[in-house]
């Protein structure tokens, strides 16, 4: 697996500028354009279904400045998971220090399997000038982790990274019944990816989940001892939850079993 640039727009990845171009069931989203990215009539090009899933701006820097808070200083690279058309992860690239000029990240690796929505990404990091802090994957992030854990020499050379100085920053999909209708969402019903899926490939490395807001709270507190505290934040816009994001350390047992594995795998 490697990284890539400058993948093509396709004829998946649209820029609408008036609401009659717009599919019908698209239009409230649209009109929530400037929210999404204030710098949308710059050049910023969405999916039909990035519309669905995509960070607004002013929760994306605000979980980003929480999920800095939550890790320690060593943490010098992060993991965007699913990085869609780049609604977290341009801020995270966009991360500084207190002296708000030293960039917070070392390397900010986002992975897409789409590649229409991929492209879109790199072209919207480009608007806001971050598109080369990034190391960009196309492919699945589950193979990828795989491959950083048992098989590293299978990955690029920018992409083995050490996992005792790694975070993950996680937004799945939120498929599945439920999630409109049920006052608490069972995260078991997620798909294409559940709560203990998600769970058992980023628990070995500090990691964030960006969950829907009625997500069952019991479930995200059963993933961590019963000694260990950890926190759940509700993001708004204009008044309104959007999501919740749970911040959750590496299991150090599982911490350490991994990174003797890692040392095994390349002697």
């Amino acid at each position: 697996m490697k990284s890539v640039k400058g993948l093509p727009l396709t004829q998946k990845c649209h820029h609408w500028t008036h609401l009659g171009e717009v599919p019908w069931d698209l239009q409230k989203y649209w009109q929530q354009r400037y929210t999404i990215f204030p710098f949308y009539d710059h050049g910023i090009y969405m999916t039909e279904d990035a519309w669905y899933g995509v960070t607004p701006e002013p929760v994306a820097i605000h979980l980003v400045y929480d999920f800095v808070g939550f890790l320690s200083p060593d943490k010098r690279t992060v993991i965007d998971t699913f990085a869609g058309v780049g609604g977290n992860v341009i801020s995270l690239a966009m991360a500084v220090e207190e002296d708000q000029r030293t960039p917070r990240f070392d390397k900010v690796i986002a992975i897409e399997k789409d590649a229409a929505t991929l492209a879109c990404a790199q072209t919207n990091a480009a608007v806001y000038e971050v598109a080369d802090k990034i190391t960009w994957v196309l492919g699945d992030s589950f193979e990828f982790l795989q491959l950083l854990a048992k098989s590293p020499d299978q990955l690029g050379e920018d992409l083995r990274v050490d996992p005792a100085t790694t975070a993950i920053f996680g937004s799945p999909p939120w498929g599945g019944p439920g999630y409109r209708t049920d006052e608490i969402f069972d995260l078991s019903t997620m798909e294409p990816y559940n709560l203990a899926a998600l769970h058992e490939a980023y628990k070995v490395m500090d990691h964030a989940l960006y969950l829907p807001r009625t997500s069952d709270l019991r479930q995200i507190a059963k993933l961590v001892p019963d000694d260990v505290k950890i926190d759940v934040v509700q993001y708004c816009v204009e008044g309104a939850s959007k999501a919740l994001v749970a911040y959750i350390p590496a299991d150090v047992k599982q911490s350490v079993d991994h990174t003797a594995d890692i040392s095994m795998s390349n002697s």
